[in-house]
């Protein structure tokens, strides 16, 4: 049980629940998220069980992508449909050629302030506990990076807009829904966000929990289980033998030939003759790398 459990999160839920369902349903010694999903959410969770968990440092920077729904006439505290509305709603005729050039202004790299109620720090407390103790919030922008913004559909009646967004890491999906309300004039707040994909992890391989226990029970996790040597598919892989596993589980540097990894390459995944993941190694020479995770 090294490896990853894609889970289908419901609404409800927060990361840290779903963390603890998924240990208590698998008895895995150590489960851990690749980058949260709030509450209100749902969609793909990429959680990474056993020994895995010393991989989660190489996903940092992976790209998410979500189908969103954003709702215009009024915004709310929390930026979504979970906050209390800052003011009267206001009727608004949608134009969709309006509304494309105001999402032309958050597609490629630009500055993003978070919400009020996110896990940001300032001076070390994060900004939705002092949100809730109506204390003023002042989050600094961020750099991020929109690579897609793509109107899916429009409801003019209700107000509403289907959005797909792929993002970098560390995108608020509920701070494009406010600053496109801002740009309306009459505020905006997301009602839905289902995230389709996470770095490698896409909802075709994603699991309910209902189907997750029922697996569980069975004794058939594997079959949902993505395998640690089957993770961080870029990085090239370089086979190993018996004592060249030993060896490198006792922190010993491993060569790798210059005809199976291309030169500059700054990491190689180890494996043994059976396919099992036996570390990932950091380039110190050409072609000589030295385990910095072990398995």
């Amino acid at each position: 049980m090294d490896g990853v459990i894609v889970l289908d999160k419901p609404a409800g839920w927060t990361s840290h629940d779903a963390v603890a369902k998924v240990r208590r349903a698998t008895r895995a010694s150590k489960v851990g998220h690749l980058g949260t999903l709030d509450p209100m959410a749902t969609g793909v969770l990429p959680l990474v069980i056993g020994k895995a968990t010393r991989l989660a440092q190489f996903f940092s920077t992976d790209r998410k992508a979500y189908q969103a729904t954003v709702r215009f006439g009024y915004a709310t505290t929390t930026y979504d449909r979970e906050g209390d509305p800052t003011s009267e709603p206001a009727a608004i005729a949608l134009d969709r050629r309006q509304l494309e050039s105001w999402l032309d202004r958050y597609r490629g790299p630009i500055e993003q302030v978070p919400p009020p109620v996110s896990a940001k720090k300032i001076g070390g407390v994060r900004a939705y506990q002092l949100a809730r103790q109506d204390q003023p919030v002042a989050l600094p922008p961020v750099a991020v990076t929109i690579h897609r913004l793509d109107l899916l559909a429009l409801r003019e009646a209700e107000a509403e807009a289907d959005l797909f967004v792929e993002c970098s890491t560390g995108t608020y999906i509920r701070s494009i829904a406010h600053d496109l309300g801002r740009d309306a004039g009459c505020g905006a707040h997301l009602t839905a966000l289902r995230r389709t994909a996470s770095g490698p992890f896409t909802l075709a391989q994603a699991v309910t929990m209902d189907r997750l226990i029922a697996l569980a029970s069975a004794g058939d996790l594997p079959e949902v289980l993505v395998p640690a040597a089957d993770l961080l598919p870029n990085v090239p892989a370089h086979e190993v033998d018996e004592l060249g596993a030993l060896q490198i589980r006792q922190g010993r540097d491993f060569r790798v030939s210059p005809f199976r990894v291309a030169p500059g390459v700054r990491l190689v995944k180890a494996v043994d003759r059976t396919g099992e993941l036996v570390a990932v190694g950091e380039a110190v020479l050409p072609h000589l790398f030295h385990p910095i995770v072990v398995f």
